[in-house]
């Protein structure tokens, strides 16, 4: 595998496309593997649970959240897959390089030796007002969990994903059955693309921008092996926004033109998507669901 470029031009035939034309088999992760990091609630528990509806085994990370031990073993029982072995689910320290590196090799040994899709979903909001008031301390916090997690992530994936691609094989040195491309998705956020109001939160949103461009150029860099894309939630009814007073959640429907929050089932069809062999030309992308937030 020598780069998708070539006298500063792209290669023609850097991808092939999948071979049946029906739409729903394109949609199946069965006998797949996804990590998705930020699982045990909200956002991350939901993409979660719609793989493991596709048929794929599913690896949960969490950081402080322990419930999601729980959630692992109801979703081996509900949907007879593989998730995170034996029920277990896995607590990773995004903002530590080394020990995302270490967590996705050892999952995928644990698993079925190969990786086919990762969702990086770890984020934390900003808490503390307007930038000039708020602490250093909670910004590097909020751009070393948002941006740098998803980089890392992002590494340790693509590394394998060279390899399957370049060797074709899993781990265990196996030919790799229903294998197409490794799919990266990170979950961004609408606030990439326009700035709150009345909440003040540069640091989040500058963070959730820098998903976006991040993903969008590993999309071209990886396009040989792997498609790299985002989504870009609007408000959600998650435990992320527990802390968010009533007055300000009314503000917030008011300015989205289906008036309410997002439910986070309602984001498993993009990942699925996006995850999945029916997005197989879609690279760079960003899927924007916000109930129409950004379109006034």
């Amino acid at each position: 595998m020598t780069g998708p470029l070539k006298n500063g031009v792209f290669k023609h035939n850097n991808t092939v496309a999948p071979k049946t034309e029906r739409v729903l088999p394109l949609f199946s992760l069965k006998g797949k593997t996804a990590i998705v990091s930020g699982a045990g609630a909200g956002i991350g528990l939901a993409v979660a649970q719609g793989f493991a509806e596709a048929g794929a085994n599913v690896v949960l990370w969490y950081h402080s959240n322990k419930k999601a031990l729980d959630r692992a073993a109801e979703i081996e029982k509900t949907y007879g897959v593989k998730c995170a072995c034996a029920g277990k689910a896995y607590q990773v320290d995004v903002t530590d390089d080394a020990a995302v590196k270490k967590a996705v090799n050892d999952q995928v040994r644990e698993f079925n030796g190969r990786l086919d899709v990762f969702v990086a979903n770890s984020g934390i909001p900003w808490t503390q007002g307007p930038a000039i008031d708020g602490e250093v301390a909670h910004y590097r916090k909020v751009v070393a969990t948002d941006l740098d997690g998803t980089f890392y992530c992002a590494r340790a994936a693509g590394e394998i994903w060279r390899r399957q691609g370049k060797e074709g094989t899993d781990m265990n040195g196996k030919k790799l059955e229903n294998y197409s491309y490794g799919s990266f998705v990170a979950t961004a956020s609408m606030s990439g693309h326009i700035v709150n109001i009345p909440q003040l939160q540069a640091a989040y949103n500058a963070a959730k921008a820098g998903v976006i461009h991040l993903c969008r150029s590993l999309a071209v860099e990886w396009v040989q092996f792997a498609r790299v894309n985002t989504v870009s939630p609007g408000y959600m009814a998650t435990e992320i926004s527990d802390f968010v007073p009533p007055e300000t959640k009314s503000i917030w429907k008011d300015k989205i033109p289906m008036g309410r929050e997002g439910e986070a089932h309602e984001l498993k069809g993009a990942f699925l998507f996006l995850a999945s062999d029916a997005s197989s030309y879609a690279t760079g992308t960003d899927i924007i669901v916000d109930g129409g937030y950004v379109l006034p």
